[in-house]
């Protein structure tokens, strides 16, 4: 079984499995699927708004696909969020990543 199934396979048994989610996420966007991708991130963030990798791996796939504007919006989400777990260190990475972006 690939990766993919097997993460399906798991979310259809527990649809709240939030790492299984994020690692569904991460295959598709390794495997060229930014589309899928997106609607796993999108799924993971409105169920977990607090799961900071995420925000900034969803943060970089739109960077890649030229989505600035998009990428902007969801690495300010995720410093936010980063604040409210208190990780220094993601949030620094995301301001990091913002700020390569806005001087893009």
């Amino acid at each position: 079984m690939d990766r993919i199934a097997a993460l399906n396979e798991i979310l259809a048994q527990n649809p709240a499995d939030a790492f299984a989610r994020y690692g569904l996420a991460m295959e598709c966007a390794t495997q060229g699927d930014s589309a899928a991708a997106i609607e796993n991130f999108e799924a993971l963030l409105a169920e977990n708004p607090n799961y900071v990798a995420g925000y900034f791996q969803y943060g970089q796939l739109l960077a890649r696909l030229s989505r600035t504007d998009d990428a902007r919006r969801t690495l300010g989400q995720g410093i936010e969020a980063a604040r409210r777990a208190g990780d220094q260190h993601a949030g620094s990475e995301m301001e990091a990543a913002l700020a390569q972006l806005s001087s893009a």
